[in-house]
Order: structure tokens, then C-alpha cells, then sequence
């Protein structure tokens, strides 16, 4: 029986990069003598996606001495350490691998930041595969994204399989267009979009994969 897919979105999916975030913004804030009144500024500027060109314009704006390069890889490594993974999410990848899934990481951003909070977290050793947007800039919502992260777990869309995201747009838009079933994470909202919605709807995580191990149990006993 051949190996069905599931890829996760990281942030705010698989990690609370949103929470991460604002304990990132006040220590920034504190650490370089910042007024208060602007936390919600460096917070502004990283919140929807940060690139070593964000920390030019931070530099410029407080006239910070070291250079943005050495801000860049500082964000990278605070933020790896502020991220975390709730071990119930770490169990369910390895839960879902031990029943045969091939299990990826589809994600937008900046490779550098990714990566460390891939490996901070220990989901890198707990998938088959990864795709960081920025590799070879296709980012969700476009199909080569999904397909791109599908190779990097060794099959293909065309296949089949299910993408988990809290994003409307780049996860549950981006994964229908790609011909993937899809799990929204609320995260306590409502969906936002006109139909079609996602395929299920589910508020966290761990959720997600308890969904998918019965759906891959029901499977197995439909084709014994």
C-alpha cells in the first residue's frame, strides 16, 4: 500500500512563532536601550516575515553600531531559542511516520531562520522532508511550492495527500489548488473566506494528526 502525504506549515502550526515573537520584540527592545513605544514598531516590522534585509532598516532607524548581518543571524538564534514544540506534536509526527505517512514540512521564509527553528524544536528529525520557500523562491500558495516539498519527501503531488496550515490562503488555498485535502488550524477563529473551506477544521495541531492517524486506520481497514 503506498505511503499517503501529509505536509505541515510551521509557523503558528507546528511552533507559536506569533508568541515567539512578541517575547523577541521586548527583549529587542530592552537589550538596545529602545524606548517602550517602540516594541510595537520592531514588532510590526518581523511580524508577517523576516529577511536580513528587515534588520537593514532597523539598523538605520535606531542607528544601531553592529550591522545588520550580525542583527540577522542574532534574530535567527533568539528566535530558535524562544520557539517550541509541544511534545504531544513531536510524538503525533513520529506516531504518524510509524503509520507509514511520509511526513513534510512545507514553509515560507528565510532558510536561515527556518532551518534553526527546525532544528531547535527537533521536528527536522522527526519528518521526511523539508522546503523552505526561499531555497529557490517558490513560495505558498503556488502549486511548485507544494510540489517541491512533496520531492523533498520522495513522491509527488499527483499522488495525493493533505496539507496543514493556519493560513487561508497559502496553506488551504495554496494545498486545494495543488490537488491536496486540507486541515485548517483555527487557532480559536472562525473561518474567514468564502466557501470552499478546508476540508476540516480542527484548533490545533495535535488535532490535525490525531485526524489523520484515524483517517489513515479507516484506510487500512477498508483495503484489508
Amino acid at each position: 500500500m503506498q505511503r499517503p502525504l501529509v505536509l505541515f506549515d510551521l509557523d503558528n502550526t507546528l511552533v507559536d512563532r506569533r508568541g515567539a515573537l512578541v517575547d523577541w520584540a521586548a527583549e529587542f527592545t530592552d537589550r538596545h536601550g529602545l524606548e517602550n513605544e517602540e516594541r510595537a514598531y520592531v514588532l510590526d516590522m518581523v511580524d508577517e516575515r523576516a529577511y536580513p534585509s528587515t534588520f537593514d532598516v532597523i539598523r538605520s532607524r535606531y542607528r544601531l553600531p553592529m550591522s545588520a548581518d550580525e542583527l540577522w543571524r542574532a534574530y535567527c538564534t533568539d528566535i530558535a531559542a524562544m520557539v517550541s514544540c509541544p511534545t504531544a506534536v513531536l510524538d503525533g509526527l513520529d506516531e504518524l511516520r510509524a503509520a507509514s505517512w511520509r511526513v513534510g514540512v512545507a514553509t515560507n521564509g528565510a532558510v536561515d531562520i527556518q532551518r534553526a527553528k527546525l532544528r531547535a524544536t527537533g521536528i527536522s528529525e522527526r519528518v521526511d522532508g523539508v522546503f523552505v520557500s526561499e531555497e529557490v523562491d517558490a513560495r505558498k500558495p503556488q502549486t511548485r511550492h507544494f510540489a517541491l516539498a512533496a520531492a523533498r519527501c520522495g513522491t509527488v503531488l499527483g499522488d495525493g495527500g493533505w496539507m496543514v496550515g493556519d493560513n487561508p490562503v497559502n496553506d488551504i488555498g495554496g494545498g486545494r489548488s495543488a490537488g491536496l485535502r486540507t486541515i485548517w488550524i483555527g487557532n480559536g477563529r472562525s473561518w474567514p473566506l468564502a466557501d470552499p473551506g478546508p476540508d476540516h477544521v480542527v484548533p490545533h495541531a495535535r488535532a490535525a494528526i490525531d485526524l489523520l492517524l484515524l483517517h489513515s486506520a479507516d484506510r487500512t481497514r477498508t483495503t484489508a
